[in-house]
């Protein structure tokens, strides 16, 4: 395997929900962008995303539809998959529940806890949502006595089932979650998640005879696996964990799993039993993520304000989506989206500051230079500080980035834009144009300009990679950008002599009608 550091990360694998939203662009775009800044950084980066295909509501959808459940969900990961691309999201593998490679993993992991004793059977009768696919106690039910996390009815069952003993590792987890602080994130979620295991575990029904729409437990074939039981080892599956020892103990245990707030118990209380039950370390980090909010009300089908996020795209753009996204948002709380916000932000920050700054930045090295740059041995009083916030600006960014805080990174990189649009008003090149004496000191002005857009270029690109891509071509570099590292960003970077290119607009200005 590579010398580099690894880091594993993960999204939810996502049920083929019939309708995309923008919560699913959400957490990709963030799970992406740590992915991308890691690999900036030099890590041996494996990120997985994928699609949880099972269960009673996929097979009762496909009915409705006349559809069998494969064609069902095949139709719908075909939409999560063009969105990835529409996004640029730059996963390394796509799992999906119902390949092959999948159902081997799941019966291998079921048999193995059923030899050693954690599995039983039993009869199962309780309450059950179905939408959530969650089995809940009276106890646990809301006030109206409906499911806790969605709030719709649930049913009750009554079917021959099996269990698995996760009572059995209730004291254990639990004393891993107080001697491990940083596992479950934000502190929010970690004390939820407390809170729930003292209230005392059950063992977990993992078995369903009352469809057929899943794996079949391999030593009893008419009961099919629990959806949750099956989707959490999809982290396992391409990761080697049967077949490829070495890329398994390489990888595993993983560094982040990115998870909706909702699904953080599934992740931590049912993952982490089964793990300790595999005798397989747990992974690092639960990060469980907000909601987005659109307008002051948070985003459901039934209020009718899902927001679709290709049409966004189309009209806007993935990469002053993503900004928007990923600015606006303190990753772990929720966040407010709006379409005035989002038409404020690309007026403001890409297309005044940042696209302003590029296009006057080269046409004045074309108009007085012709756009050949160089270094010389002039200074303006203004040089140093510019230099100075550049180095802070890549430590700070490079601090925050690594502890996953992505709209201060953000910011970050924004304040350096900032100055350096101030630091055009503080040494007024035209000024300077027009003053033999001061050549050396223009030179020395558009050098680190170029500079400063360089350094942002690869601070910002795993927010906005085809922006930051685009910068870097414009600045006339011909150098693979894909192969651009964290390091690249000291200043200095730019050869005395280097060309610039032509200027073209990254972010139009959006007019909005009275």
């Amino acid at each position: 395997m590579s010398e580099k550091t690894p880091f594993y990360i993960t999204t939810p694998i996502y049920y083929p929900s019939a309708k995309l939203h923008i919560g699913h662009a959400y957490c990709t775009t963030v799970a992406d962008t740590i992915a991308r800044f890691k690999r900036l950084a030099g890590y041996d980066v494996f990120f997985l995303t994928g699609s949880d295909e099972h269960g009673q509501k996929i097979q009762q959808a496909a009915e409705k539809e006349g559809v069998t459940p494969l064609q069902y969900v095949d139709r719908i990961v075909a939409g999560f998959q063009e969105l990835w691309r529409l996004l640029g999201i730059s996963y390394d593998d796509f799992i999906r529940t119902s390949e092959e490679r999948h159902h081997e993993l799941v019966q291998h992991i079921f048999q193995k806890i059923y030899d050693q004793g954690d599995i039983y059977k039993g009869a199962y009768k309780g309450l059950y949502c179905t939408p959530c696919e969650s089995y809940w106690t009276k106890l646990q039910l809301d006030e109206n006595g409906c499911c806790p996390d969605c709030h719709r009815p649930v049913q009750e069952v009554s079917e021959e089932a099996y269990f698995f003993r996760m009572s059995k590792y209730a004291d254990r987890l639990l004393a891993y979650i107080n001697e491990h602080p940083d596992f479950i994130q934000p502190v929010s979620r970690r004390n939820e998640m407390i809170a729930f295991i003292e209230q005392g575990l059950e063992d977990l029904c993992v078995s369903r005879t009352s469809f057929d729409w899943g794996i079949p437990v391999p030593f009893d074939p008419k009961h099919v696996v629990y959806v949750w039981f099956d989707a959490l080892t999809n982290y396992l599956t391409p990761i080697g964990y049967m077949h490829d020892k070495e890329k398994f103990n390489n990888y595993w245990p993983a560094d982040v799993h990115l998870v909706g707030k909702e699904i953080v118990r599934f992740h931590t209380i049912i993952w982490g039993c089964m793990l300790m039950a595999l005798g397989i370390d747990l992974p690092k980090k639960v990060y469980g993520h907000g909601w987005l909010i659109v307008d002051g009300a948070k985003m459901s089908k039934s209020v009718g304000n899902v927001v679709d996020p290709i049409a966004l795209i189309e009209e806007f753009g993935a990469d002053a989506v993503r900004y928007f996204l990923l600015r606006e948002i303190t990753l772990g709380q929720d966040g407010n989206i709006s379409r005035d916000t989002l038409i404020g932000r690309i007026n403001s920050d890409l297309a005044n500051d940042l696209g302003n700054l590029l296009h006057r930045t080269l046409s004045m090295a074309k108009k007085y230079r012709k756009g050949v740059l160089a270094k010389g041995a002039g200074r303006t009083d203004f040089d140093a500080a510019l230099e100075e916030m550049a180095a802070a600006t890549v430590a700070d960014y490079t601090a925050q980035m690594e502890q996953m805080e992505l709209s201060a990174a953000i910011k970050t990189a924004w304040a350096l834009i900032s100055r350096t649009n101030k630091y055009i008003d503080e040494t007024a090149p035209w000024t300077l144009a027009k003053d033999e004496a001061k050549a050396a000191e223009l030179d020395s002005v558009l050098y680190h300009l170029v500079e400063s857009l360089r350094v942002t270029s690869i601070l910002i690109s795993p927010f906005l990679p085809v922006t930051a891509r685009r910068i870097h071509e414009q600045l006339g570099f011909t150098s693979d950008f894909a192969a651009v590292q964290l390091s690249d960003a000291a200043w200095g970077g730019t050869e005395d002599g280097h060309t610039v290119g032509t200027a073209e607009q990254l972010f139009p200005r959006i007019e909005i009608e009275k």
